[in-house]
């Protein structure tokens, strides 16, 4: 059995206001079996949307390779926006060596409730995927009723939008699901009415498009 250990410590400095919570990166930027236009970095795969998406967001003129350089402008762009990243999966075991959230036993998570307590200006988490089996949504979930809290409903459209109030506190953190920025949930995508009906109007509309859309006002 595989076990699936995050390559990256959380991303986390004072000044963040947001964080991205995901899962675990593929594999092989555990065993450091990376492939040429992957990026050393959070987020960094060959086949992931996230950055594409925030590229065409604020224009960033990023670099698709295996450099410092490539890595140093994503950093220096989570600094200057105040985003830091904590992804809620710590360790996974897997029998197939594949990137599947699905694929993933004896999860171990990481504690967020406490960077949360630590890093005080954060007040947004965004989530890279909803609430299905394994999603980080789901595993929030799973961590908050392990402190005795929930999530409260503050808007149930996608991307679904809750809110919790930190223990001890009237700190409130909000949270938002997005589409996952991962080829697999194209198929979703797909199949939601908007995508259609933008698909509709102009044919070459596509769901990297979508999720340019759909990520800009969170970013």
């Amino acid at each position: 059995m595989f076990t699936h250990v995050h390559p990256y410590e959380p991303f986390l400095f004072k000044e963040a206001t947001k964080l991205i919570v995901g899962t675990l990166p593929p594999p092989r930027f555990t065993t450091g079996d990376l492939k040429e236009d992957d990026v050393d970095f959070c987020y960094g795969s060959r086949n992931g949307m996230l950055w594409p998406v925030l590229d065409r967001i604020f224009n960033l003129n990023l670099k698709y390779e295996t450099t410092a350089y490539a890595a140093n402008q994503r950093r220096n762009f989570l600094l200057q926006r105040k985003i830091g990243v904590c992804d809620i999966v710590g360790s996974a075991k897997r029998d197939k060596i594949d990137a599947s959230d699905l694929g993933m036993q004896h999860i171990e998570l990481r504690n967020i409730v406490g960077y949360l307590k630590q890093y005080t200006k954060v007040d947004t988490l965004i989530f890279t995927g909803g609430n299905s089996k394994n999603g980080p949504e789901y595993f929030f979930r799973k961590h908050l009723k392990e402190k005795g809290l929930s999530l409260t409903v503050e808007n149930d459209q996608v991307p679904r939008i809750h809110s919790f109030v930190l223990p001890n506190s009237t700190r409130k953190i909000t949270t938002v699901s997005l589409t996952a920025p991962s080829g697999t949930a194209n198929r979703a995508i797909g199949s939601m009415q908007t995508y259609k009906e933008l698909k509709n109007a102009n044919p070459k509309f596509n769901t990297l498009d979508f999720r340019v859309l759909q990520y800009e006002p969170f970013f």
